[in-house]
């Protein structure tokens, strides 16, 4: 009786509410049975900042870390960071050691654990591996270790960068076995080292980005898919061979198009989806390879604009995943020329501008292109819109110091309650989406507890009910981030699932236990 009591009074207050808002209630119901895709983790990468960042003042590490790595709240019931479930670590092909000798700029120069002559140095990149430990010990589930280039003692041109030597992989063809040798050994390494595993391993980035052919300053270089397939395959084969359990992932694509046709490319960059998963395409087939998942890893640069074909491209990607039974990640992202409508990406921004830009993302790749990961690029950057934190610093970056900003915070009202394994549910509203308006996902984590993200893009406030379709009556604590500064996934109270979403910002429901 006292069940019904109360469900009749939340019930009456519902009734009383809606009534007083008239028929602007914005109505969401999430779909209990509809599940879809399994949300694995959220995440960021360590380039090129943290080999700087890893030798600052320990006070300043702890802060940074918190704020990325941490799911621990504060005495307000606050989060105190974001609970990355995902850390991707640069593993570098050796520029640094090269001076400017390398043709890549300072800031973005990496170390070799491996020597020349074949030995390793256990020194090198320590300020970045410092790193993957304090994520470890935050509770970071999964680490992810990717490369722009292999070590320069391995490439055509002595160079981690391409140089416009054209459209193929700067590896000599004798040293594919031994670059996959290299990185079985590094993930090897740095678990014997530094006592974390190396759960994912990605052997190329961006193969397929017309960029890479010219030297972009940065290390990095262009690939066909042939070189692509017999990379992974040798290192698969070498994975098997140790007996190591680290996965091997195809191919960090710079464009979601590149998986389903060619863009700015040739045919032998294209349809990377059906080169490495169709079983008649058999010199790129990875199906069968040892210690490679049935996914495609790929960017989400310049794909969300116009605003219909960022939809778009992504219900198509969706469905040619499915029907190939190929799981999909996106695993880099940051602001860039194209994204117009907050001004691209030079000048940092602290604000919601950019918060709820990126948040419209977050939710389109969910949402309509399934993703089962998501990662921002880098974790700290620097006077332009690639980091999560802003870090002022001096030319040799020997010390300075960081500041969090809304975008951090944005991303956080998926990833700090958005948990690995969680459950992505179908949610149907009592009006059309509207991606300047307000936008919907719904999850349920492993304990069994759902999670709403409600992205209002509006100016205005907007009233706001949020049910499930089982019927339940349930109680949600709710965490903001907004253009108020005390709002950065701010706990802002509980309620039953009726409330008013406030201008311009991001509120996250979590069902209270």
């Amino acid at each position: 009786m006292k069940t019904i009591i109360t469900a009749g009074i939340t019930l009456s207050i519902a009734m009383t509410w809606q009534t007083a808002m008239g028929d602007n209630v914005l109505k969401a119901t999430i779909n209990t049975n509809s599940p879809q895709q399994k949300v694995l983790h959220f995440g960021a990468s360590d380039a090129w900042s943290m080999q700087f960042i890893g030798n600052w003042d320990e006070k300043e590490q702890t802060k940074i870390a918190d704020w990325l790595f941490s799911t621990e709240n504060d005495k307000e019931g606050n989060p105190r960071g974001i609970g990355l479930s995902i850390w991707r670590f640069n593993l570098g092909a050796g520029s640094a050691e090269q001076g400017d000798e390398a043709q890549i700029n300072y800031g973005t120069r990496t170390e070799c654990m491996l020597r020349p002559d074949g030995t390793w140095d256990w020194t090198k990149q320590a300020a970045q591996r410092r790193f993957l430990k304090m994520a470890k010990e935050r509770g970071v589930p999964k680490l992810l270790a990717f490369l722009n280039s292999p070590p320069v003692q391995f490439t055509q041109n002595g160079l981690a960068t391409n140089t416009g030597r054209g459209g193929t992989y700067n590896l000599r063809d004798d040293c594919y076995e031994k670059f996959a040798q290299y990185m079985v050994g590094a993930v090897k390494g740095i678990e014997e080292h530094d006592g974390v595993h190396i759960d994912y391993l990605c052997p190329v980035n961006e193969p397929d980005g017309h960029w890479n052919w010219t030297g972009p300053k940065q290390e990095g270089s262009p690939a066909t898919n042939r070189e692509i397939a017999r990379i992974i395959r040798a290192t698969g084969k070498e994975m098997k061979r140790q007996k190591h359990t680290t996965q091997v992932m195809a191919d960090e694509s710079s464009d979601l198009r590149c998986l389903l046709g060619t863009h700015e490319t040739s045919w032998e960059r294209g349809y990377s989806l059906y080169s490495f998963f169709t079983k008649d395409s058999t010199d790129t087939y990875l199906g069968a390879t040892p210690n490679v998942p049935r996914l495609m890893l790929a960017h989400s640069y310049w794909t969300n604009t116009p605003i219909p074909y960022m939809k778009e491209i992504r219900l198509k990607l969706r469905d040619e995943m499915k029907r190939m039974g190929v799981g999909f990640w996106q695993t880099e992202i940051c602001i860039m020329g194209n994204d117009e409508e907050i001004g691209g990406g030079h000048e940092y921004d602290f604000s919601m501008k950019t918060a709820l830009y990126v948040a419209r993302v977050i939710h389109h790749d969910l949402v309509y292109a399934n993703a089962e990961s998501w990662s921002w690029w880098r974790a700290v950057g620097g006077n332009y819109r690639d980091g999560l934190l802003r870090a002022y610093t001096d030319e040799k970056r020997t010390g300075g110091y960081a500041i969090d900003s809304k975008l951090l915070w944005s991303l956080g009202n998926y990833s700090r309650f958005v948990r690995p394994e969680a459950v992505r549910h179908d949610v149907t509203t009592s009006e059309p989406e509207d991606p300047f308006g307000v936008m919907c996902s719904a999850y349920r984590n492993a304990d069994g507890r759902w999670v709403a993200v409600v992205i209002n893009y509006g100016e205005q406030q907007r009233p706001f009910s949020l049910v499930t379709s089982d019927g339940q009556q349930r109680r949600w604590t709710l965490y903001r981030t907004s253009d108020i500064s005390a709002e950065s996934l701010r706990n802002i109270g509980s309620n039953n699932g009726i409330t008013t979403l406030a201008p311009r910002s991001i509120t996250t429901f979590v069902e209270a236990k």
